[in-house]
């Protein structure tokens, strides 16, 4: 984990929320969903095949508990998850909840529109909320 580097982009589009044992967790740029990015603090990940066994289950059960506690809190219609990398080629799972009255639904949120940056309010509180929501977060424990 010592070799691990957070991609440019990754960091300029994003903020940091917490890290968990395998990924660190970061709330995309873009106030219009809740939609967190978890990266596997690795070194020169790719693909999810490039993860041992234990990392890639270790992905799993974090992107599936984070996005279980999202959908609760914000009353989601459906939990997208995805890793296209083909801006970004460094390994990263989005977390991005849906409602039937969000812009782009029913596609996807990628291309729909300019994003919307938090204002430095909104970021502040919904970077506090975030934090308390994962802060107890284990995923080893169902």
């Amino acid at each position: 984990m010592t070799d691990f580097s957070l991609h440019p982009r990754l960091a300029a589009d994003s903020h940091h929320v917490v890290d968990l044992p395998l990924c660190q967790v970061r709330l995309n740029d873009d106030a219009r969903y809740p939609w967190l990015v978890l990266v596997p603090r690795r070194a020169d990940i790719r693909e999810v095949y490039e993860l041992s066994g234990d990392d890639q289950a270790a992905m799993w059960r974090e992107a599936s508990e984070t996005g279980r506690r999202l959908m609760t809190h914000y009353r989601g219609d459906k939990l997208n998850l995805a890793t296209l990398g083909n801006q970004v080629a460094q390994l990263h799972l989005h977390v991005i909840v849906r409602h039937a009255a969000d812009p782009a639904w029913p596609g996807p949120v990628w291309g729909h529109a300019a994003p919307h940056p938090y204002t430095a309010d909104a970021l502040a509180s919904t970077l506090a909320e975030l934090r308390g929501m994962l802060a107890s977060l284990d995923p080893a424990t169902p």
